[in-house]
């Protein structure tokens, strides 16, 4: 059988990646069989078992008021796959924080093997923190992540980083207080 070969340039495209990027992963021996002809030009083999059209659609919104955002980012997420020739095999809305670590929908996605593309509208629906552990854990199982509204800033990540990162914190000590509320009043109404 004949091994077919794509420029390093569509290898970066297909993974989601920047040509530096690959360009990297080429140098430093971590994509097999790719090779640099006499003119320079950087090949890499095609594996014909990837099909990155099976894609799941993840839609995420912190809390139950942001409902009606949910349902428009889900649309917008399965408007780009439509357009983009996807074959959408499923759509998952979730109300979760994305501080938190341990979402069920988000883990049966990451436990399924059906799909070969993610695709999210931001990093942040994803996770706040480590978008680029989940990235490279799986690309080394043959599956890409599609954000389709990347951020062109670094300060601007820095600066959602930041925010995310006050609110999460409010976020539990105000519910602290709540729950030390409560208990308090149950005290007192008991007494």
């Amino acid at each position: 059988m004949e091994r077919k070969y794509i420029k390093l340039s569509e290898y970066a495209k297909n993974r989601s990646i920047t040509y530096k990027t690959a360009w990297t992963h080429f140098n430093e021996g971590k994509i097999n069989g790719a090779y640099k002809d006499v003119n320079s030009s950087i090949y890499v083999p095609i594996n014909e078992n990837v099909d990155y059209t099976n894609a799941i659609c993840y839609a995420r919104v912190s809390s139950n008021s942001m409902k009606e955002n949910l349902n428009r980012q889900q649309r917008r997420l399965e408007e780009f796959a439509a357009s983009n020739n996807y074959k959408i095999i499923k759509s998952v809305k979730e109300i979760a924080s994305g501080m938190n670590d341990d979402r069920p929908k988000l883990n049966k996605i990451l436990n399924d093997n059906n799909w070969n593309t993610l695709i999210i509208e931001h990093k942040d629906r994803l996770t706040r923190f480590g978008f680029n552990y989940i990235k490279l854990l799986l690309e080394s199982k043959n599956k890409k992540i599609v954000v389709i509204n990347q951020s062109n800033e670094d300060k601007t990540d820095l600066m959602q980083d930041l925010i995310s990162i006050i609110y999460s914190f409010s976020a539990r000590l105000y519910g602290l207080r709540r729950k030390k509320n409560r208990e308090e009043i149950k005290k007192f109404l008991v007494s």
